[in-house]
């Protein structure tokens, strides 16, 4: 018989969350759709199929006219290249706007500064600020710290140039979901430490914040949804390789690592209820409280990871937007 009290013993398991009703079958049709990610050599044919899924057009940021848009080069981190932000900033602004810099998502090794734009937007036209999205490295051909360099070095490039861009420095937040939420909470670990731009908020959005991939939810959760633990575990891999889950990893690569919170911007924390994030998620809100922060957290009942995306005009869709978009306009008022 195996002892209880044998640290090595995990836990059972409970039953999984139910998946919301109205989102259970578009998730099944999802799930059939992409090559799975469950080792890096998969990573070439999942970039590829993202690539094809995602992709946004010049006009699609413009809105119809409500967006100037450009893209720009910032200097990169030190003896590394340029790093691309696309600037889009309301067309009818008579003066300096708020900003969202914004880290797109993608598991640390998909994306570009486009992924998950049309949705940012839609917020920024009904909220009246600019985007700054920014075009970091991916991993695994480039680990941690190459992705949180770039996104530091485009933050300090935009405060730095905010008066041209048409931006108010001191209302610049940062924010961004899944992968991209991560990099945001550790941007404002980063910008805090280093004494760096001073940051007005942080939105975390489903963020991806714990290397060690063995939260409840996680384990709950494995084989289920739209990122599930394997696909997770490839994406630290690719980030921190063989450090994931021992006691060397930054905590500007996995931000629940981070003893201290104090001091950081008010953040909002979104996460379903049915998905691995779920936990680091609702802890690391838990602990910006502890540390005396500000922070809004919402768990949607049912909902998987990229529910909102994957099936936008569902009721548990449309809530957590109207949730982000009062936010927004709470932070930036």
């Amino acid at each position: 018989m195996s002892d209880p009290s044998d640290p090595s013993r995990e836990s059972p398991v409970p039953p999984p969350v139910p998946f919301d009703p109205e989102i259970a079958g578009p998730l099944r049709e999802a799930r059939a759709a992409p090559p799975p990610l469950e080792t890096l050599g998969d990573v070439p044919a999942f970039r590829a199929a993202q690539a094809a899924f995602a992709a946004v057009s010049d006009e699609e940021l413009r809105r119809g006219g409500a967006f100037d848009v450009e893209e720009r080069a910032a200097p990169g981190p030190e003896s590394a290249p340029d790093v691309r932000l696309m600037i889009c900033r309301p067309a009818a602004a008579s003066g300096p706007v708020p900003a969202l810099y914004y880290t797109h998502g993608g598991g640390m090794v998909v994306g570009d500064n486009r992924l998950g734009m049309p949705e940012v937007l839609s917020w920024a036209e009904e909220v009246g600020f600019a985007v700054v999205s920014v075009d970091y490295r991916l991993a695994p051909e480039n680990p941690h710290p190459a992705p949180i360099e770039d996104c530091y070095a485009g933050l300090v490039w935009t405060a730095e140039n905010a008066a041209s861009l048409g931006i108010a420095p001191e209302r610049i937040a940062v924010g961004g979901g899944s992968a991209g939420g991560g990099l945001a909470a550790a941007l404002a670990l980063l910008a805090r430490d280093r004494e760096g731009p001073g940051l007005y908020g942080q939105m975390l959005l489903c963020p991806m914040l714990d290397d060690r991939n063995d939260s409840l939810s996680m384990r709950q959760m494995d084989g289920l949804g739209m990122w599930d633990r394997p696909a997770n575990d490839v994406g630290w891999a690719a980030l921190v390789g063989e450090a994931r889950g021992g006691p060397e990893v930054s905590p500007y690569a996995a931000p629940t690592r981070a003893g201290d919170l104090s001091g950081l911007p008010p953040a909002f924390l979104d996460v379903g209820s049915a998905e691995g994030f779920r936990d680091e998620a609702a802890e690391y809100a838990s602990r910006l409280w502890a540390a005396g922060g500000r922070a809004e957290l919402h768990v949607w009942e049912g909902g998987f990871h990229g529910y909102d995306w994957t099936v936008p005009d569902a009721e548990i869709s449309r809530a957590a937007r109207a949730a982000r978009v009062s936010w927004l306009r709470r932070l930036f008022r």
